[in-house]
């Protein structure tokens, strides 16, 4: 890949005010850093989105929403409509996480529909995936990777994905192990994450052919200071979908760098 993702999900924290502080001192702190290069996202609340578009420094981050509805509109009490994100001005909407996927019971055929739908209104769709603990241990990982994979794009055609892959990718893939996120998480290896990595990106290339490989795959799972270098090291890490480290934009500024400066020496 050519260019490195950094972002975060900033869940049920921070208020309307401590979202939009937040962001102008994330996009002041790394303003100078080349968009080109680097992708900055970040996905807020549906409380501060409307308050977060405004920003003074909007065209160095890309906002997203943490979830959304499948249709345009219907009688869902409490879903968000595309329609609703569009109006905002939105550039993505994350879904399929894990607290969705586990706490919420949404399914595979689910968070499909999501993904159509993002795409038919023209939001960036980051689908997140990942294993449990029990799946981890029953040497199941793999195969529920690609199952969630195969799921959440299905209906993409060749055609289809050569659109939404031609520039900037419009689908991506956050894998996110359920057992290593959260405030009990256990960070997985950097062997082990890199692992993943190369099993997702060989089913992207299986569902896509070779335009799989333009499709970025991030890690999140307890990145932390000290891991978050050696993860984005590896070769099929395209980038850090970061927590807890990067809810305040001091040392998520901090961490994006010796990220860039560990590839910079290596490259």
């Amino acid at each position: 890949m050519d260019k490195v993702y950094f972002g975060t999900n900033l869940k049920m924290y921070k208020n309307i005010q401590d979202t939009v502080s937040y962001l102008n001192e994330l996009t002041e702190l790394t303003k100078d850093l080349d968009r080109s290069k680097i992708e900055l996202f970040v996905i807020p609340s549906y409380t501060s989105l409307p308050d977060a578009v405004k920003i003074e420094n909007r065209s160095l981050v890309r906002l997203g929403a943490q979830n959304m509805g499948w249709e345009e509109q219907g009688q869902f009490t409490g879903e968000i409509s595309p329609l609703m994100l569009n109006e905002l001005g939105l550039d993505m909407v994350m879904i399929g996480h894990s607290e969705r996927r586990h706490v919420f019971r949404e399914t595979d055929q689910e968070e499909n529909k999501k993904v159509l739908c993002a795409i038919q209104h023209h939001l960036d769709a980051l689908l997140c995936i990942g294993e449990t603990e029990e799946e981890k241990e029953y040497g199941l990982s793999d195969e529920v990777l690609r199952t969630q994979l195969i799921a959440g794009f299905h209906g993409i055609t060749s055609a289809m994905a050569e659109q939404l892959l031609e520039g900037e990718p419009k689908i991506r893939v956050a894998y996110e192990p359920v057992w290593a996120i959260g405030v009990n998480g256990k960070p997985a290896s950097v062997e082990y994450a890199e692992e993943k990595h190369r099993v997702i990106k060989a089913c992207l290339v299986d569902l896509f052919g070779e335009l799989g490989n333009r499709i970025p795959v991030l890690y999140g799972g307890s990145v932390n200071p000290q891991n978050a270098e050696p993860l984005i090291a590896q070769d099929s890490i395209d980038g850090l979908f970061v927590g807890r480290s990067a809810w305040n934009a001091g040392p998520f500024n901090t961490l994006i760098r010796s990220c860039l400066k560990r590839l910079s020496t290596e490259g």
